[in-house]
């Protein structure tokens, strides 16, 4: 640690093992837009939906990589150091706001969830149809409860790595609803009896009433339509875990760049093949009917399917481990921002992540619209952090020696900052298309 003049933070040897911080970074990568992967293979097709998603993991793996490079020439293991070091104090400020903005936005659409899901599963679990109005129905007293009782403690853990048991769950239980996704295909015939599924969604582009299934129960493998162009942002950012990754690697055993690299391969491979999955039965199971969000599909088939009902359950569950992962490198920020130079301090650890979960509870309880504004924050923040930033670092912090600076790795690395660029002007304006033209389809990755 000593022979690196720009260390001031980060001395210790890590201790978490290569599975572990597997399960934390797949836990990282894993957002709420697995529920509309499905939807978004019903708008491209099979095969290009394969392609893309290919594509994107590639590029994430890659984007990883010029992290790495980075953080290892000049041995620091933080995100907003990196930023310092690119570009000065304004660089740090950037980097550090950004992750804050980024990861809060994910916080709460995972509570979101949370808030809009929990109460319809206790409702079921009661067999009671209408909202009684009881205070255990309460989507906003229902999320105060699990972030005092769950989210809080979970986010109090020193390091990252303790929460590798929980991460490891939330994975099973994002298994468990693959699974049950799969059985579901062979049990659901396509067109659906209810009768209000009797007209095609607009993702058709409106075409004929269900009734001549025959194209309607069919699998397209290209197609391109109104709503295609939606689908690449949503792919684009299924793969955002780049605020955890340096966390990550600090604290991981043995770390070397190449073994970290290992941990992010691994862990997009594995939520590569989820995705895929997902999506393809997902979409296999409902064709064209398919909805923007996976599970409420499903809950068309009447509130009382039992098996449904667990994989509700168990979202709701993934989802709740997933937001003291999603804090940590918010907390880290904060450190690096208000006490850049002081050692760690049980005080100050545990009074950010008070109040973080207390400013998002807040935000979920009384901004209703707050989705639409964290979805502009998520287009503008999510490229930021995938592409355009490890770029301009990687262009920027390799020493010209080592390369230079017409060398074929920087020019690709400048590329796919530019690519992310590209990525975020698309994004946000077919956000300004929807509200424009008063619809809502872009869904939200992370």
């Amino acid at each position: 640690c000593k022979h690196y003049k720009y260390v001031n933070v980060h001395c210790f040897e890590g201790k978490t093992s290569f599975g572990m911080s597997v399960f934390n970074l797949s836990n990282a990568i894993m957002g709420s837009g697995i529920l509309g992967l499905a939807f978004a293979m019903s708008n491209t097709g099979i095969i290009l939906f394969l392609i893309l998603l290919f594509f994107i993991a590639i590029l994430s793996a890659y984007s990883i990589h010029l992290l790495l490079r980075s953080a290892g020439v000049v041995g620091i293991r933080a995100y907003e150091q990196l930023g310092n070091r690119a570009f000065g104090p304004p660089g740090k400020m950037l980097a550090a706001c950004i992750i804050t903005i980024h990861n809060i936005g994910a916080m709460s659409s995972y509570l979101f969830i949370i808030k809009s899901e929990l109460p319809l599963v206790i409702r079921a679990l009661l067999d009671s149809d209408e909202n009684s109005g009881e205070w255990f129905m309460n989507g906003n007293f229902l999320i105060i409860i699990v972030s005092a009782f769950i989210i809080l403690p979970l986010a109090l853990m020193k390091q990252l790595g303790y929460l590798g048991y929980t991460s490891g769950f939330s994975l099973s239980c994002m298994v468990f609803f693959l699974i049950s996704v799969i059985y579901k295909k062979f049990n659901i015939a396509c067109p659906l009896e209810d009768t209000h599924l009797n007209v095609t969604p607009v993702a058709h582009g409106g075409h004929a009433a269900v009734n001549e299934t025959g194209d309607f129960c069919e699998a397209k493998f290209f197609t391109i339509n109104s709503q295609t162009s939606y689908t690449i942002p949503i792919l684009a950012f299924a793969f955002v875990c780049h605020p955890e990754v340096l966390p990550i690697y600090t604290e991981l055993r043995d770390a070397t760049k190449k073994r970290m690299q290992g941990v992010a391969n691994v862990s997009i491979l594995a939520m590569f093949v989820m995705y895929l999955m997902t999506a393809l039965f997902g979409y296999l199971t409902f064709y064209g009917a398919v909805e923007s969000e996976l599970l409420h599909t499903y809950s068309r088939l009447g509130s009382n399917d039992v098996l449904i009902l667990c994989v509700r359950l168990a979202v709701l569950v993934a989802v709740t481990l997933t937001v003291p992962v999603v804090l940590f490198p918010i907390r880290r920020a904060l450190l690096q921002i208000l006490f850049p130079d002081k050692p760690f301090h049980w005080a100050r650890h545990i009074a950010i992540a008070f109040c973080l979960i207390f400013v998002v509870n807040l935000l979920v309880i009384f901004v209703p619209s707050i989705r639409d504004i964290f979805g502009i924050i998520g287009a503008t923040s999510a490229p930021t952090l995938i592409f355009i930033l490890p770029g301009v670092f990687y262009v920027r912090i390799v020493p010209e020696d080592q390369e230079p600076f017409l060398s074929r790795t920087k020019i690709q690395a400048a590329c796919f900052a530019a690519l992310g660029f590209i990525f975020m002007v698309m994004s946000l304006s077919f956000i300004i298309t929807d509200w424009v033209t008063g619809e809502s389809r872009s869904g939200g990755g992370h």
